[in-house]
């Protein structure tokens, strides 16, 4: 069993850090927030004062953070990750962030020898509890072999996506597509409503038709055809507006650097900014029905 280090424990990282505790993995969590190491111990984890503390004479160090200006300041900061891992330590960064920054933060932990991979995931809080997450990992084939044991306890796949970034890359692709899908089955539903056609009458047709999508069928977004579904329980969050806001703002900035044109994804971006900004970030993505529905 491997002796792993944790930076940042919330929604997310607090589930995935319990099951590789229950893996029989000796965890070291570091995170702000004092509910979120009070969990962490109550799994099992032990604290440390710094993430630095926390990447010292670790086999693994695994962070889950909000943004890039964290994950850079983690890793690259003086006495942060970079600088106190010990040598041969794997890092793994399974936050969701700009390409260009997991490339450069990779290439920082290259300097000092040490091997380090973007993975981010996909499958929400109920994936993460349930150690269900799909990894989408950049990083070299030497690396990536490494880090599959590590990342197994946590996972339903774990999927190499090639060099540095291109974890980042594919994750922001999947939102991408998973936000329009999301978009336009709203928008059938509206307008099945508006010409008469029930609900689930809508669905099991289209289920089974050419129109049938991830969004519809396992994550439907009104209430009724699919019961464990947010709709069905007041829109409460498996993955928020806020967290799909913040990733097609990714996904634009990407598409701009790249010379990419992505219209419906800009526009899928104009949606869930407007839905946030007024005052919906918490609710569960799926709740972009509402807005559609109003008409738009």
């Amino acid at each position: 069993m491997a002796d792993i280090g944790f930076i940042g424990a919330g929604n997310m990282g607090g589930p995935m850090l319990a099951n590789l505790v229950k893996a029989g993995h000796a965890v070291t969590v570091f995170d702000l927030v004092q509910a979120a190491l009070d969990l962490a111990k109550g799994a099992g984890a032990s604290l440390a004062a710094t993430p630095g503390d926390a990447a010292t004479g670790r086999d693994a160090v695994i962070t889950m953070l909000p943004a890039g200006a964290q994950v850079r300041e983690v890793y690259t900061a003086e006495s942060g990750v970079v600088e106190r891992a010990t040598e041969g330590t794997l890092l793994v960064d399974c936050s969701t962030i700009d390409v260009t920054t997991a490339r450069e933060v990779c290439q920082a932990a290259a300097a000092r020898g040490l091997d380090m991979l973007d993975a981010p995931v996909s499958g929400g809080v109920a994936g993460a509890a349930a150690g269900m997450l799909t990894f989408m990992v950049g990083g070299t084939e030497s690396a990536f072999a490494r880090a599959e044991p590590v990342l197994e306890p946590m996972a339903k796949s774990v999927v190499h996506a090639g060099p540095s970034g291109n974890g980042q890359a594919a994750k922001i692709c999947n939102n991408m597509m998973l936000a329009a899908g999301m978009i336009v089955s709203s928008e059938a539903f509206a307008l099945a409503d508006r010409l008469g056609l029930e609900r689930q009458t809508m669905f099991d047709i289209v289920s089974g038709a050419t129109g049938q999508c991830w969004a519809l069928t396992s994550y439907c977004p009104v209430p009724g055809p699919v019961p464990a579904s947010p709709a069905n329980h007041d829109y409460q969050p498996g993955f928020t507006a806020a967290m799909m806001n913040k990733d097609l703002k990714l996904a634009q900035q990407a598409a701009e650097s790249a010379g990419a044109a992505t219209p419906i994804g800009a526009e899928a971006a104009r949606l869930y900014a407007e839905f946030c900004n007024a005052g919906n970030e918490s609710l569960d993505f799926s709740a972009i029905f509402k807005l559609v529905d109003q008409g738009r």
